[in-house]
């Protein structure tokens, strides 16, 4: 690598090796660190944020900056409720790493807040404290994103009330609360999903445009195909893809035909797992030594010590037998015996039996033969 630096004699921002070499830091944080560093004083009163967008970084990579950042000590952040209870956000930048405890005094002295975590120290926020009274309950008659008049109904005589309410509880209506989708009663996780992807397609193509009514109607079939193994995004690409050249005319009909016609088969279920082969009981030793027992795997009567001792002395006993038996006769005495055997035959003499006894016998005078011719 070849290095070629000239110092600069204006306009620069002195940077410590810490921060240039520090490993917990990546690019985008030493970048808006140094950047922070080298600004004018008439530019300290913005936020982190707005520097950051002049260096274009946003999003995820200004946050994961930012989170670096105040790990290392060289941000922090505080949060109080000022003045007709807005709530503001203090920053303390610092080119060198601070502790909790030291960037609270520089707090203290510049800003002038004393910080105090006690409760009731500061003034109240406006109005008493008070319990959550709406949410985690989704729109049951309007539909997200759009808005419908709807015209005042007649109220019904007060008879009517009781039998109005049965009729809407055994229906099953929506917003009844034996209904699907009713509060306080608990929907498959499968069943939401499918309803997400369902209301998810406007935005892949305006023509499967989904209200929640329809959406909820068609869930329980988008639900199937989740559990048999279908992830989001591939439902999503099976109801978006291969549209129509003549355009989608009903997307409620067109997207429950697909739902229908296209559902995958079933997961296969896994094979039945093989039952572990059952525990034999003990079993008394039927080789030398001292009485002992052992678990047999089959019908064997010695443990695997002993068999292999009595393998051992077998094949030992049959080393010793070999060596002990006696050389095999050379070739030409077993021809010469055949030979001899054979005009025993023809003169109509006894023969002896065949095969090694009769080279055996025959031994002695065969040698002889050999020696002669």
């Amino acid at each position: 690598m070849l290095w070629h630096v000239i110092a600069p004699s204006r306009r620069y921002t002195k940077a410590s090796h810490d921060v240039v070499r520090h490993p917990r830091l990546d690019s985008d944080a030493k970048v808006l660190l140094l950047y922070v560093q080298g600004l004018p004083e008439g530019q300290a009163g913005k936020a982190l944020s707005e520097h950051a967008k002049k260096l274009r970084i946003t999003g995820r990579a200004y946050q994961r900056a930012k989170r670096q950042l105040i790990a290392g000590g060289y941000v922090h952040e505080w949060k109080r409720q000022g003045e007709y209870g807005f709530w503001v956000t203090d920053q303390l930048f610092a080119n060198v790493p601070l502790t909790d405890e030291e960037a609270g005094v520089l707090r203290e002295s510049w800003v002038g807040v004393v910080v105090d975590d006690r409760p009731g120290a500061q003034d109240p926020a406006v109005g008493e404290p008070r319990g959550r009274v709406v949410g985690g309950c989704e729109p049951v008659d309007e539909e997200l994103g759009e808005n419908y008049s709807h015209p005042p109904t007649e109220e019904p005589e007060a008879s009517a009330e009781p039998e109005a309410s049965t009729e809407g509880e055994a229906s099953g209506a929506p917003g009844a609360p034996g209904a699907p989708g009713a509060c306080g009663e608990p929907e498959p996780v499968e069943v939401g999903e499918g309803q997400r992807v369902l209301l998810s397609l406007r935005h892949a193509n305006p023509q499967l445009h989904l209200g929640v009514r329809e959406a909820r109607g068609l869930a329980d079939v988008a639900a199937e195909w989740i559990r048999r193994g279908v992830s989001a995004a591939d439902l999503r690409r099976v109801l978006t893809s291969g549209l129509p050249k003549d355009g989608v005319r009903s997307a409620v009909g067109f997207v429950r035909h697909r739902l229908v016609e296209k559902l995958p088969a079933p997961v296969a279920a896994p094979p039945p797992s093989v039952a572990p082969s059952p525990v034999r009981e003990f079993v008394v030793c039927e080789g030398a030594g001292e009485e002992h027992v052992f678990r047999p795997v089959a019908d064997e009567a010695r443990c695997g010590p002993c068999a292999r001792e009595e393998n051992r002395a077998y094949w030992a006993a049959r080393r010793i037998e070999a060596e002990n038996e006696p050389d095999p006769l050379p070739w030409r005495e077993r021809i010469a015996a055949i030979n001899e055997g054979e005009r025993r035959r023809e003169r109509g003499a006894e023969a002896g039996p065949a095969g090694v006894l009769v080279a055996v016998s025959a031994r002695g005078s065969a040698r002889d033969a050999g020696k002669g011719s």
